[in-house]
C-alpha cells in the first residue's frame, strides 16, 4: 500500500474541460442548435408585431410594439377551411378526441398484454405476430374499409368514429409496451396474491 501511494496517482490522466476538442464539439452543437431554432424564433417575433411592422421586413428582429392581436385573431376569428372561428374548434375537438382514445387504448391493451403474458393459449404467439404485423401496415391502405366501415355504423363524419380509430391503430403497439412491461414482473407476484398463511390468517399480497 506504502509503495503504491509512493509511486503517484495511477490511471488515464484527466481531460481538461476546455480542451480544443471540447470547445470545437460545443461550438459546433451551439451552432446548430441556434441554425434549428431560428425558424422558432422568427415565428414568435413575427407573431408578436402588428403589419406595419412585419412590412418592414426585418424578421429577426424583436418587436418594437408588442401585440397579441394576432394570437387573439388565430383562435378566435381566422378562417381554417369552411370555419371562421379559429383555432379554438380544432383544438378543443382533438382534446375530445385524445381523452377517450388514450384511455381506451390503455385499457384495452394493457388487458391484452397481461393475457399474452401469462396466458398461453393455443396460437397465442400466432395472435401476438398478427397483431404486431398490424402497426406496420400502412393506414393509407386502411383508409376506404374505415371509411366504408364507419358509414354502415352510422359513425362516420363524427368524433367517436375517429375515436374508434384512434383506438384501433394504437392497441398494437401498446399491446406490445404492455407485454414487454408484465414479462418483467416475476409471476410469483401475482401467484402471491390473496394467499393466505396457514393457521396465521393474515394475507400475503403482491401489491
Amino acid at each position: 500500500m506504502a509503495d503504491a501511494l509512493a509511486s503517484g496517482p495511477c490511471g488515464a490522466r484527466p481531460r481538461r474541460s476546455f480542451s480544443p476538442g471540447n470547445i470545437m464539439l460545443y461550438g459546433t452543437l451551439i451552432v446548430f442548435c441556434v441554425y434549428y431554432l431560428l425558424p422558432l424564433w422568427v415565428m414568435v417575433m413575427t407573431s408578436l408585431k402588428g403589419m406595419p411592422e412585419i412590412r418592414v421586413g426585418n424578421i429577426f428582429a424583436p418587436p418594437v410594439e408588442i401585440t397579441f392581436e394576432p394570437w387573439v385573431k388565430a383562435w378566435a376569428t381566422a378562417c381554417t377551411g369552411l370555419n371562421c372561428d379559429g383555432l379554438s374548434r380544432g383544438f378543443w375537438n382533438s382534446v375530445r378526441i385524445l381523452i377517450p382514445s388514450v384511455i381506451l387504448s390503455i385499457a384495452v391493451a394493457s388487458v391484452n398484454g397481461y393475457a399474452l403474458t401469462f396466458w398461453r393459449f393455443r396460437g397465442s404467439d400466432i395472435f401476438f405476430t398478427i397483431l404486431i404485423f398490424g402497426a406496420f401496415i400502412p393506414y393509407q391502405v386502411m383508409l376506404y374499409p374505415i371509411v366504408i366501415l364507419l358509414r354502415e355504423m352510422g359513425l362516420y363524419g363524427s368524433l367517436w368514429g375517429l375515436v374508434i380509430v384512434h383506438t384501433i391503430f394504437g392497441m398494437p403497439i401498446l399491446t406490445l409496451l404492455f407485454r414487454n412491461y408484465f414479462s418483467t414482473i416475476p409471476e410469483e407476484l401475482f401467484k402471491a396474491r390473496g394467499s393466505m398463511v396457514p393457521g396465521s390468517g393474515a394475507s400475503i399480497c403482491a401489491f
